[in-house]
This record gives C-alpha cells, sequence and structure tokens, in this order.
C-alpha cells in the first residue's frame, strides 16, 4: 500500500494533506529497525497488524479497523453533537475520530451509549457487525454496572429486579441477569440489554434514586483498573473476545 494511502486509510486527512505530511518530512517508517523518515507519499509498504509508523513525532499502528476502549469520565455526552456537555470523542485523537468512511460509520462510533452522568467503559470501532453483536440483546452479551442509590437497598428490590419491573417502552417486564447487594446503598446489576436510562428507570420502579453509576464490565472484559477517565487505548485481540464472550 502506497504511504499516502496508508495514512489516508488511518485518518490524517485527504490523500493531498497526506502527501503534504510524508513531502514535509514529518512521517517516519521502521525500517530494519530503525526509524527513517520516509518523504516518498507513493512508496509501497506491506501493511498490517504489526506495521507501526511515526507522524509528527507521535508512534501510531496500522488498523484495518479501529478498537479502542475508553475510561468514560462524568459530565460528558456519548455524542459527536452534544447539547450541554463536552464529547466523549473529543478525548480521542484526530485520526481515530477521522478515519475514513466505512458503509454508513465515519470514525470510531462508541458501542452503545452511557448517560452524561455515569461512568465507566466504554468501547469505540468503527467495525459496524461488531456494534451489532455487542448491542443487540439477540446477543446475551452482559453488562455490569455498579449503582449507587440514594437510600437503603433491601433484598426484596433486588428481587424485583430479577423477576422484572414494567418500564413504558417495553411491552414486556424488562429483567436483571444477576443483582447483588455490596452495601446499604450499592449494589451490582448485570444486562443484556440496552434500552434507553434502563439502569436508572428500572431501580425508579422499585422506588429509588441512582445517585452513582458506573460501569465496570462488558462480556468478560473488565475495565483495567490502570485507565483512568477520560483515558484510552487500543484493544488486543484478548480484549476482543473477552467483550464478545456472554461467559
Amino acid at each position: 500500500m502506497q504511504l499516502q494511502d496508508v495514512l489516508f486509510s488511518q485518518g490524517f486527512g485527504t490523500r493531498r494533506i497526506c502527501q503534504g505530511l510524508i513531502q514535509h518530512g514529518l512521517v517516519e517508517i521502521g525500517i530494519s529497525g530503525e526509524s527513517q523518515v520516509c518523504s516518498d507519499p507513493w512508496q509501497s509498504f506491506e501493511v498490517g497488524t504489526g506495521f507501526s509508523y511515526v507522524v509528527q513525532s507521535q508512534q501510531w499502528h496500522f488498523w484495518d479497523k479501529a478498537y479502542v476502549m475508553l475510561h468514560k469520565p462524568a459530565g460528558t455526552e456519548c455524542s459527536q453533537k452534544p447539547s450541554s456537555w463536552p464529547s466523549i470523542y473529543t478525548l480521542l485523537p484526530a485520526p481515530l475520530r477521522n478515519r475514513p468512511q466505512k458503509s454508513s460509520i465515519q470514525g470510531v462510533q462508541a458501542v452503545g451509549r452511557l448517560d452524561q452522568d455515569t461512568t465507566g467503559l466504554l468501547l469505540l470501532t468503527d467495525d459496524g457487525p461488531l456494534i451489532h453483536r455487542l448491542s443487540s440483546p439477540k446477543h446475551h452479551v452482559p453488562k455490569i454496572y455498579d449503582i449507587v442509590t440514594e437510600d437503603v437497598l433491601l433484598q426484596k428490590d433486588l428481587d424485583k429486579l430479577l423477576l422484572g419491573v414494567v418500564l413504558n417502552d417495553s411491552p414486556k417486564p424488562v429483567k436483571a441477569e444477576h443483582c447483588e447487594l455490596l452495601g446499604e446503598r450499592s449494589m451490582r446489576m448485570t444486562l443484556t440489554q440496552g434500552k434507553y436510562h434502563q439502569v436508572k428507570r428500572m431501580l425508579a420502579a422499585v422506588g429509588h434514586l441512582v445517585v452513582k453509576l458506573h460501569r465496570s464490565q462488558i462480556g468478560q472484559l473488565r475495565l483495567p483498573e490502570d485507565l483512568l477517565p477520560g483515558q484510552w487505548r487500543t484493544l488486543t485481540s484478548q480484549d476482543l473476545a473477552d467483550a464478545q464472550s456472554a461467559h
């Protein structure tokens, strides 16, 4: 693949912009174990998962499709056109936001959404089939939430959540897959659905106001303890397998 096409495919701008980056000596390629400036936009390289390059002193890896995990902080919206709060996409570098459109996807997209005051694990990708797999309730991919309520929780409240509660946008009761008490006002709940404000509405249905909500896990993929709010990292192949695992 020509170097200008590599940069274009990875979201560094139009081909003309990519040509300019290369011709101005701002792109380095690892050759024979050393990083060397490449000023020829038309020079071809064998690209793959292990192909790396440096653009304006920052190292990147080639991704046919990008897979990212983000520790979503409170006070951010999962929208590219936020209404009241900063967008989570401002936490990502421009090349991830600007990857060329693939079918209906431009750049990486959040797999589902978290409310502006909800924190925790959020996945982003430009892989449409993966977005569908992780989002569709048909695949039963569990999402685990840690919840703090305004008042004391009782076991009977959790039992109701497990049996199912009625929400106004669901033709049948919506239930949790698993619930456990963590403290007087805290609990952990597992869902395989993703309805609008689902956790908060389910708790409201049993008489509780959620004051803190955090998603700690998707499938078998846990939010790393060393990934701080606002930070992101790319997913490994094992991370991808864990995220899609229902067990």
